[in-house]
């Protein structure tokens, strides 16, 4: 693909609280400051980020929002004066003897954009710690290169790169509840309640990154394709880490076809094990049970064993009526949920404490995160795209370009530029919504009808049509040239008669 160069600015403030301000400032505040930090993705492509500091004293409002007793109140009530801008980051610097964070802990990360830090050293101290907590609410190197894992080689990248989903303009979620027993077990699930309360308030945080549908369907005698292996000393029956990926493909047939799909579909499928192999436990690589039983498979979706309590008369009538704990099935989709999303939290030092986001499912900054990262990659999918299409246009050599497809092109060409521009001053909302519109503009080129049966039309093709109208009408016409060539021969050959 081709070269290039990304530039990305987070703007961030830094607010000290009175008695925080280090020693060895180099000038009074306010003072602006940049630091920077370069990320190698391939030989053609370059990330340099900016991070744009401005250092200042708090207002006497923020002053009165710190004056609470615990971390999380101060988060709350900061949050109305800070800049809601998508991608800016305001971290307030605390006297070191500051109560507000607990014992231990030198940065509490909240649920919006705004982080705490505990004074301590001098400047260049607070420098590190500043620039390690602007990479977590932003983007790391390894976010970056995952991001744009396509032009990266694999050595590179770190385990979790391929797990989670490329971005698309949309999703399709879809909660399967799977009975192959309904002989033994009626069950009934509150799905549409259950997402409402936990999976909407979610989706509706990550509506600025894409669109969401959500549907439900109960299948019954569908099972999995691996029968589990019945343990004596627990009386149960356990499905073993290696046998999970071929489980996966029998139920799929059942599941309903994703072909038809525009965007990517995301299953949660929640297995409730028949009378004969019950209970059954998941276990891990190394044979322990999995606490959650439940497993996920990077860009497919979560399956989740819900096992039925066995009735405590033998004489019970089957069958057994079975109410669905939606509160802990949920907590496991909305888990894998956010894997599948890359919002894992990575590995961070013990001083970090980062905000539960609660019942959105994911804070501010970690939208902003996968902002920055779906940015780069539609930009990187433009540019394959496009560059895609130009080799295959150059390959056919008769091709007609209709002025839509070519204002397509330029269109794409115009808005991936305008996102990089935005990257570069820091205004990641508008530079995410003019990835998408290259990404819609590269696709309506590439997949243009006029172009597509002109793709399937070589040559040998073009002869195989054309041969049979034209041969019944060359034939004769070959054959008289060739007899008036004959007699032009035969008559030089004959001398001219003298009298």
């Amino acid at each position: 693909a081709a070269s290039a160069q990304f530039q990305l600015t987070v703007p961030v403030a830094v607010v000290f609280a009175p008695g925080s301000v280090p020693g060895d400032l180099p000038r009074p505040l306010p003072f602006r400051d940049v630091q920077e930090m370069e990320i190698s993705v391939n030989l053609r492509t370059s990330i340099t980020s900016h991070y744009e500091m401005v250092y200042r004293s708090t207002t006497a409002q923020e002053e009165a929002a710190l004056d609470v007793a615990t971390a999380r109140e101060a988060d709350a009530a900061l949050h109305p004066l800070q800049d809601a801008a998508l991608g800016s980051l305001t971290m307030y610097v605390v006297p070191e003897t500051s109560s507000l964070l607990p014992e231990g802990i030198s940065v509490y990360v909240g649920k919006h954009r705004s982080a705490l830090v505990r004074a301590g050293g001098g400047l260049a101290a607070l420098r590190t710690r500043l620039q390690q907590l602007a990479q977590v609410m932003s983007f790391t190197a390894s976010s970056i290169t995952a991001a744009l894992s396509d032009r990266v080689p694999d050595s590179r990248l770190g385990p979790d790169a391929r797990r989670h989903l490329k971005s698309s303009l949309g999703y399709e979620i879809t909660f399967s509840l799977l009975n192959p027993d309904p002989k033994s077990h009626a069950v009934n699930w509150d799905i549409e309640d259950a997402v409402n309360r936990y999976v909407q308030p979610v989706l509706d945080k990550l509506s600025l990154l894409a669109n969401f549908s959500v549907d439900s369907q109960i299948l019954y005698y569908a099972v999995l394709g691996v029968t589990p292996r019945f343990d004596k000393e627990s009386s149960s029956f356990l499905l073993s880490a290696h046998s999970l990926p071929h489980v996966i493909n029998p139920v799929e047939a059942r599941l309903g076809s994703s072909a038809a799909s525009l965007y990517p579909v995301l299953n949660f499928l929640l297995y409730v094990p028949e009378r004969s192999h019950s209970p059954l436990y998941i276990q891990d690589k190394d044979g322990a049970p999995v606490s959650t039983n439940a497993f996920h498979s990077p860009r497919w979706g979560g399956i989740m064993v819900y096992n039925v309590e066995a009735p405590t008369s033998p004489q019970a009538s089957l069958p057994l009526h079975v109410d669905v704990d939606m509160v802990r099935v949920m907590e496991v989709f909305l888990a894998q949920l956010r894997l599948l999303f890359g919002l894992s939290r990575e590995e961070l030092p013990p001083e970090f404490l980062l905000e539960s986001p609660g019942n959105e499912g994911l804070a501010d900054w970690e939208l902003d995160r996968l902002l920055w990262a779906h940015t780069m990659e539609n930009i990187a999918t433009v540019s394959t795209t496009l560059t895609s299409l130009a080799q295959l246009l150059d390959k056919i050599g008769n091709i007609v370009i209709k002025d839509d497809v070519a204002s397509e092109v330029y269109q794409a060409v115009a808005s991936a530029q305008s996102a990089m521009a935005k990257l570069a001053t820091g205004h990641l909302h508008s530079a995410f919504q003019a990835s998408k519109e290259a990404v819609t503009s590269s696709e309506r080129a590439f997949f243009d009808p006029s172009l597509l049966h002109l793709l399937y039309f070589p040559d040998d093709q073009k002869f195989a049509i054309y041969i049979p109208l034209f041969l019944p009408m060359a034939v004769p016409i070959l054959l008289s040239l060739a007899k008036i060539v004959r007699e032009a021969r035969q008559r030089k050959k004959e001398p001219t008669k003298m009298d």
